[in-house]
């Protein structure tokens, strides 16, 4: 990056400058036109000094400059004009004065245009260069830097450098050039209104700076305290579980309440200052008409002056404070985005960046087939000079699995790191089959050799892009554009990419490399992904979240037809076991005691959040039908008896009780409103409280389950009205409410609803033991017989992961991340303490698992469990960065040295 903002703006945009110039100069010739075009109207046409009898005429367009005394006087004739009458020669005048205030503005128009253009531009490449930077930041470096931080930088403190960049050098040459027109003009006029203005305008550019030079220093603080109150936002998001158990919310509280008084402090005397500035500013701008009125009014008077050349001076100078007051703030902008460009160079800039040659996108490089991993004389030294691995050498076959134990500290986790090439040794090399890789491009590190660390990031997609991810090095083939729009927005991104700096690679082609997971295309990949969910111990837990995914039945021709299949034999499939009634099912005549009353109202599922349960007692349909069939006010009297129910039961209990979520329709910290609802109901009835707690009140039934809660609060003649409400609701139901809802039908496939519900089309019984249990084993059972499970697989892998994969268990995203490595088939597999996180059987069998897998291919596991390292070819024991002894489990485990003594303290 430039070390000037300024050297950054040259670089990269002179040529863009360059082009705008001419139109500024151009829009000076038309701007003071415009101002001396005024005083010939008023002298001239207007006052009729041009025509002293009423059928004279006067030239149009002579163009005659008398010169002031101070440039040797007499007159300056370019051109005589074309003779008019008075009242032509006052229309062609103010039409001329119409055609040059257009022009002028049209050339304003167009150089607002360029000059946007460019600071986009060159605002979209600087954002561009600062996340280039962060992809080349060596790894410890993100050790001292906060994401947020680093996001708010990019995002926010770069977007008025943008701004000012298209400004940098047009708006001072804009502006500048208009105030010496102006000011010029007022000179030509008159010598003694000329130097008045010229005072004014130097005793402005003097005060005002002097007087911002604070609110440099205030802007510069206000920034970084900004950046800091981002950075502590992040730290408590990511801390919550830590703030939670701890009782420290309130600590949290004060502390970021001090953050946000020391931030107010800054900007409350920032303000005050700039408001300060503004009154001087505008003081100073008024003085000089004052001057001019009594200045050039006593010069009219003795007849030194002529009234037409007063008015085009007022009305020159009115055009004169703007530009000076907006270079003044050019120049206070200037001054402010170059700390904000110092401050973000200072963040971004690192002497061991990795070179960008290094991560060049390569199609075809040459990786390690056959042959050895060797390591030599590896070191790492820390920033505070300790080595973390301090020689290490040894050596391993691309066909070996080799074990790193070690106790707590040992540098185990850095000399994995070391072997991925993720940090680069203080000393030693690293060559896989004849290879460098501590001088390989990442195009080579990042194919040859897989990395899976702990804890996992799962990125926020699905968990098939998750596990594809480590595929996509490179454009596999171009996306082709049909559409001519398509095709005219792609020339349109290549064509800005090139002008900016950024790649004009195609997103949207296909980026994944088959080849590289063993497999020809797409649909040979389904089987891939599934053969390696099966490796990782992770099949039954993706077929899990297929069955509770609603999927559009449009998405495969098939997939509503086979959900039917299976529907209709797990429903057999129960009935010949005797079980049929395990499931209450759907049934338009009946109310159904194990669905909600929502359900049993609606007999659907929503679609988005029209007739979501939280939202229907707010429904104005909803609503209506409660009424017209007289629900709504046996339901506000059910909900009164709920709340007080819910309040007797469990106002004792503590938060996050289990009880809350099994039987309550009220969150703990809902049950203080929940009182105070009441409290009003006792003083003035249900009749008399006011909407929000009727609807407060209307919406808890909606969650009442009559078999799972039994509080006896609904009889069979209320659940006929409801059946009854049902009817009502799906007959009126308006024409833009038809999408809102899927209505449940025995013979049509429900795409709201979860794969399971739509097989159970129904509730599991309350109640009743192991129902739930058995139910799903049977289900599970007619899926594999009707060959579905695939399909469901299938649509598991679309669930969506959430942020940093919290969708997901932390065992299941570590999982993910063994697949994603294992799936891309590297000469090099290595794993740091990856399934530390699991069970020990789930441990044992993903290690057995991956090993089995990979027999042919190389694995170096740094190991948690000391004990699995018996499955391992070769194992290294590691004492505090130094290898302390290696060989294999047998020979090391009886040879009574440091992995003897590492299993005697296990």
């Amino acid at each position: 990056m430039e070390r000037s903002l300024f050297g950054f703006i040259i670089r990269y945009s002179k040529r863009d400058q360059l082009l705008i110039v001419p139109l500024v100069l151009a829009s000076m010739v038309f701007y003071f036109l415009s101002l001396d075009l005024p005083k010939t109207i008023i002298n001239q046409a207007i006052q009729g000094k041009s025509f002293p009898d009423p059928g004279s005429t006067a030239p149009f367009l002579k163009i005659h400059f008398a010169l002031p005394g101070f440039l040797g006087g007499g007159v300056l004739a370019l051109f005589d004009g074309i003779e008019m009458q008075r009242l032509p020669y006052l229309l062609v005048l103010t039409i001329v004065l119409l055609v040059l205030i257009v022009i002028n503005g049209v050339l304003k128009f167009q150089i607002n245009t360029m000059k946007g253009w460019m600071g986009e531009r060159m605002l979209r490449r600087l954002r561009y260069v600062l996340f280039d930077h962060i992809l080349r930041f060596p790894l410890p470096r993100f050790r001292r830097v906060k994401a947020a931080e680093m996001a708010t930088m990019i995002k926010d403190e770069v977007e008025p450098l943008g701004g000012f960049i298209g400004e940098a050098f047009i708006t001072p040459l804009f502006l500048g050039t208009q105030a010496l027109t102006a000011l010029f003009f007022i000179i030509f006029q008159h010598l003694a209104l000329g130097m008045v203005a010229l005072g004014i305008v130097l005793l402005q550019a003097f005060i005002i700076p002097a007087m911002r030079r604070r609110l440099l220093v205030l802007s510069k603080q206000r920034q970084l305290d900004a950046r800091l109150l981002a950075g502590r936002i992040a730290e408590c998001v990511d801390g919550i579980v830590e703030i939670h158990s701890n009782d420290t919310s309130n600590y949290e509280r004060a502390e970021f309440s001090a953050r946000l008084g020391k931030l107010f402090r800054i900007r409350f005397e920032l303000y005050q200052r700039k408001f300060l500035i503004k009154f001087w500013n505008n003081f100073l701008s008024q003085v000089t008409p004052f001057l001019f009125y009594s200045i050039g009014g006593y010069l009219v008077i003795v007849g030194k002056l002529d009234i037409g050349a007063l008015v085009a001076v007022i009305a020159a100078y009115k055009d004169l404070p703007t530009p000076v007051k907006e270079l003044i703030d050019w120049d206070q902008q200037r001054l402010d985005v170059q700390i904000k460009y110092n401050q973000v160079l200072e963040q971004f800039s690192a002497e061991d960046l990795t070179p960008a040659e290094v991560q060049a996108m390569m199609d075809t490089p040459a990786l390690p087939t056959q042959g050895t991993l060797r390591a030599a004389n590896l070191s790492l030294t820390d920033e505070s000079g300790a080595k973390l691995v301090d020689g290490v050498s040894f050596e391993a076959g691309l066909a070996e699995h080799v074990a790193i134990v070690g106790a707590q500290g040992c540098g185990g986790g850095e000399l994995a790191q070391l072997l991925a090439r993720l940090v680069y040794p203080t000393s030693g090399t690293i060559e896989v089959g004849g290879i460098d890789m501590t001088r390989a491009p990442e195009a080579v590190t990042g194919r040859a050799i897989a990395y899976v660390g702990s804890p996992a990031y799962m990125f926020p997609v699905s968990v098939r892009e998750n596990l594809l991810y480590g595929l996509k090095h490179r454009v596999i083939k171009e996306r082709t554009y049909e559409d001519d729009e398509a095709l005219r927005e792609r020339a349109f991104h290549v064509r800005e990419a090139r002008r900016t700096g950024t790649p004009e690679i195609d997103i949207d082609s296909d980026w994944i490399d088959y080849a590289a997971a063993g497999v020809p295309g797409a649909q040979e990949m389904e089987t891939r992904i599934v053969e390696v969910l099966q490796v990782v111990d992770l099949q039954e837990t993706i077929f899990e979240l297929g069955l509770r995914s609603a999927v559009a039945s449009e998405r495969s021709a098939d997939l509503g037809a086979s959900v039917l299949r299976a529907r209709r034999a797990l429903h057999a499939e129960l009935d010949s076991l005797g079980i049929g009634e395990w499931v209450e099912r759907f049934d338009a005549a009946r109310y159904n005691r194990n669905a909600t009353l929502a359900e049993n109202l609606l007999f659907g599922t929503p679609v988005g959040r029209k007739f979501d349960i939280d939202n229907l007692a707010k429904n104005d349909y909803v609503r209506r039908v409660l009424v017209e069939t007289g629900l709504i006010e046996d339901l506000l009297k059910t909900g009164h008896k709920l709340a007080e129910t819910m309040v007797e039961l469990f106002s004792g209990l503590p938060a996050g009780h289990e009880f809350f979520e099994r039987y309550s329709f009220i969150r703990h910290e809902d049950l203080p409103h929940v009182e105070e609802i009441l409290g009003r109901v006792r003083e003035s009835g249900l009749a008399g409280i006011g909407e929000d707690d009727r609807n407060d009140l209307l919406g808890l039934p909606f969650k009442l389950i009559q078999a799972r809660h039994r509080l006896g609060l609904m009889d069979e003649a209320f659940e006929a009205r409801v059946v009854e409400a049902r009817r009502y609701f799906a007959a009126h139901l308006p024409a833009q409410l038809i999408g809102a809802i899927e209505f449940f039908d025995p013979e049509r496939y429900n795409s709201a609803s979860s794969l399971q519900d739509n097989m159970l089309f129904g509730r599991i019984v309350a109640g009743q033991a192991g129902a739930a249990t058995r139910i799903g084993a049977l289900l599970r059972k007619v899926l594999d017989e009707l060959g579905l499970r695939p399909q469901v697989v299938k649509i598991g892998l679309d669930y969506q992961v959430g942020v940093g994969g919290a969708r997901l268990a932390v065992a299941d995203r570590q999982k993910i991340a063994m697949a994603r490595a294992i799936i891309r088939r590297p000469a090099v597999l290595i794993v740091d303490q990856a399934v530390a996180v699991l069970d020990s059987a789930s441990q044992l069998r993903v290690t057995t698992n991956v090993l089995e897998h990979r027999k042919d291919r190389c694995v170096i596991w740094f190991l948690n469990r000391i004990d699995l390292a018996e499955r391992f070819g070769q194992v290294i024991v590691l004492e505090r960065g130094r290898l302390a002894e290696r060989g294999s489990f047998v020979e090391l485990k009886s040879g009574g040295g440091a992995l003897k003594k590492l299993l005697s303290a296990g």
